[in-house]
């Protein structure tokens, strides 16, 4: 009975410096919860289920709750940081760069993929079984677009169009449409419901073995320069001592499984002038629409 007895009091004693130790993490002027908002590359259940194991760490690491949050589009992500409904999030370089100049957004980390570095590649697709060799092919057939503020799915395949190829997409085109998602515009190609789409090699290996196979599926018809990897960042008027816990805590991250979830290397740090050349693409392309 007094083992019994000693060991109840150690476990309470070990919960109790557990607790303590979490709750300490949250310093004073943190919120009780943050809440963490990501654009909609994939569906709602798939994206949860790959920042699982990321979520867990950061509540851990933080001792904080976060809530977890996938937009119906990349322009709710935005709105929602400018409104602070949201205290950190995951962009892409051009909703990033919408995000820092309309809701006070700031780049910390950014994604380190196994193939790529510090960055990924935007893709023309097509399927496997159709005829076409070069996106010259692709005159009076349907494209899909991902989002208007979607970087690999919109802005880069549209200054290739505009500046390189010297076409209108919504000319050259018959039908383009804006699926949403990567996923959707892969599934849209790979199901015949498009010939093809811009996307990106990162959410096609995401995808690969799973809805799809990337290699006996696809063929990429153009593939972009190297953009700079997708960036998380935080509201710039969280308390200086959150925004270091959670650099930190992003950087440190290296649990296999999660990162494999994510196809990622590892996440490291990034200034908010690696998106000049996002900018400067975003320039290019309203100087064309003006004209």
């Amino acid at each position: 009975m007094k083992r019994i007895i000693i060991q109840f009091f150690v476990v309470l004693a070990v919960s109790f410096l557990t607790t303590s130790l979490a709750v300490g993490a949250r310093q004073s002027g943190w919120p009780e919860k943050l809440v963490f908002g990501v654009i909609p590359t994939d569906t709602s259940v798939n994206m949860t289920e790959r920042y699982d194991n990321l979520i867990k760490y950061l509540e851990n690491k933080l001792g904080t709750k976060i809530e977890f949050k996938v937009a119906t589009d990349y322009a709710a992500v935005i709105t929602g940081m400018q409104f602070k409904h949201i205290d950190f999030a995951y962009f892409g370089p051009k909703s990033y760069v919408e995000a820092a100049a309309r809701a006070n957004a700031e780049a910390f980390v950014l994604e380190v993929t196994n193939d790529s570095g510090r960055g990924y590649y935007g893709t023309i697709i097509v399927n496997k079984n159709s005829p076409f060799k070069t996106v010259w092919d692709l005159k009076g057939k349907t494209f899909a677009f991902t989002d208007p503020n979607s970087t690999s799915g919109t802005l880069v395949p549209t200054v290739y169009f505009v500046n390189e190829m010297k076409i209108d997409p919504h000319v050259f085109f018959s039908k383009v449409i804006y699926s949403g998602s990567h996923q959707a515009s892969i599934l849209a190609v790979k199901n015949g419901k498009v010939d093809a789409a811009a996307t990106n090699d990162l959410d096609l290996a995401r995808g690969d073995k799973k809805m799809w196979d990337a290699e006996k599926d696809f063929t990429i018809l153009w593939r972009s320069r190297l953009i700079p990897g997708s960036p998380i960042a935080y509201r710039k008027d969280l308390p200086e001592s959150l925004k270091k816990a959670l650099r930190d805590a992003f950087i440190s991250y290296n649990d296999k499984d999660g990162l494999a979830k994510l196809k990622l290397k590892c996440f490291e740090p990034v200034t908010d002038d690696t998106y000049n050349t996002i900018r400067e693409l975003m320039q290019l392309t309203k100087k064309q629409s003006q004209k």
